[in-house]
C-alpha cells in the first residue's frame, strides 16, 4: 500500500505559530518533485511540542493540500494508548490514508504491553496502521516476534523500522514476509533496507532533496541497484549533515537556507551551533541546493 520515498515533513513555524502558507508550499514542492507520500506530525514534524489543536490542524492541512495525489500518513502515536486512539480517529475523519504510530516513549512498556497497545489501536480505528520502532528516541525496542504477533490485525500493514539493524529488518522479513510493508526509519539504511526486502523509506533528507530520494528508491524498486547506489553515494553527505545535531534542527536550518521556511524550532530544541551551521551550509553548497535561492 505505502512505498517509495515518503517525507517526514517538517512543521514550519513563524513567530511561534504554525506557518500554514509555508507548509502548503512545502507540500507543493514534494508534489512537483516526485515524493511518494507525506508524514505530518512525526518526530521531524515536532509532534511532541504541538498542541492537540495544532496537531489536528496540521494533519487536516496535509490531507487538503495533498488533495489525494499522494498518500498522507498521519503521525498519531503517543505514550498514552487512549490519546493514540483519539489522534488516529481524527486522522481517519480528516481523510488520511493511514497512521504512523511510534512505540510509547518514556514509560518503556514490555513486549506484551506493546502488543496490547497496538491491539487496542487496531481494534479501535479501522485505518491502515504503520508501526514505528525507534529505540534511540523511545527507550524500547519492539522485537520482530512482537510485530509478527500483531499481523493478526489486518489493518496493521507496515512498520517504520528505525533501529538501523539490517539483522532486525531481515528477521521481520523472515517472520512476516510480504504481509508487512517495511519502511526504513533512517536515510542511511534506506537502500540496504530495500535490498533485503523493504519497500521504501520515511525520510528526513527528502525534505531538502526530494527528487533524488524518490529516484533512488524508484531505481531500487525496479532492480537498478547501480543507479540506486550512485544516488545513495551522492545523497550520503546530506544524510550525514541532517543528523549532525538533533533532528529536525539541521533540516529546518537547511530549508531556511533554501528559502522554504523559517529557521524556527520549538523549545527545548534550539538553533544550530555556529560550527555545525557552517558544515551544513558547506554541504548544501556542494550539493547545489543553494543555487536555487
Amino acid at each position: 500500500m505505502f512505498h517509495g520515498s515518503i517525507v517526514a515533513i517538517v512543521t514550519p513555524f513563524k513567530k511561534g505559530k504554525v506557518d500554514e502558507k509555508a507548509f502548503g508550499e512545502l507540500i507543493d514542492f514534494h508534489l512537483r518533485s516526485g515524493t511518494h507520500g507525506i508524514v505530518p506530525c512525526g518526530t521531524t514534524g515536532e509532534s511532541a511540542t504541538l498542541s492537540h489543536e495544532e496537531h489536528k490542524r496540521v494533519v487536516e492541512l496535509a490531507v487538503k493540500m495533498a488533495g489525494g495525489r499522494i498518500p498522507v500518513i498521519a503521525g498519531t502515536g503517543s505514550n498514552s494508548t487512549e490519546e493514540a486512539i483519539a489522534f488516529t480517529r481524527h486522522a481517519k475523519a480528516a481523510g488520511a490514508a493511514g497512521a504512523l504510530l511510534i512505540t510509547p516513549y518514556y514509560n518503556k512498556p514490555t513486549q506484551e504491553g506493546l502488543y496490547q497497545h497496538y491491539k487496542a489501536v487496531a481494534k479501535g480505528v479501522d485505518l491502515p496502521l504503520v508501526l514505528y520502532n525507534i529505540p534511540g528516541r523511545t527507550g524500547v525496542n519492539m522485537l520482530p516476534a512482537t510485530v509478527a504477533r500483531l499481523m493478526e490485525f489486518d489493518n496493521i500493514i507496515g512498520i517504520k523500522e528505525g533501529t538501523g539493524s539490517l539483522q532486525q529488518i531481515s528477521d521481520l522479513v523472515q517472520l512476516c514476509g510480504e504481509r508487512l510493508v517495511i519502511l526504513s526509519g533512517d536515510d542511511f539504511t534506506a537502500l540496504p533496507t530495500m535490498a533485503v526486502g523493504g519497500k521504501g523509506v520515511i525520510s528526513v533528507t527528502a525534505n531538502i532533496a526530494p527528487a533524488d530520494m524518490a529516484q533512488m528508491i524508484e531505481a531500487a524498486e525496479r532492480g537498478d541497484y547501480g543507479r540506486a547506489k550512485k544516488l545513495h553515494d551522492q545523497l550520503y553527505p546530506l544524510h550525514q549533515v541532517m543528523f549532525v545535531e538533533t533532528n529536525p534542527i539541521p533540516v529546518k536550518a537547511a530549508l531556511a537556507l533554501m528559502g522554504k521556511c523559517a529557521d524556527e524550532v520549538r523549545l527545548p530544541l534550539w538553533r544550530m551551533s555556529d560550527e555545525n551551521f557552517k558544515k551544513l551550509k558547506a554541504a548544501l553548497k556542494r550539493y547545489g541546493l543553494l543555487k536555487k535561492m
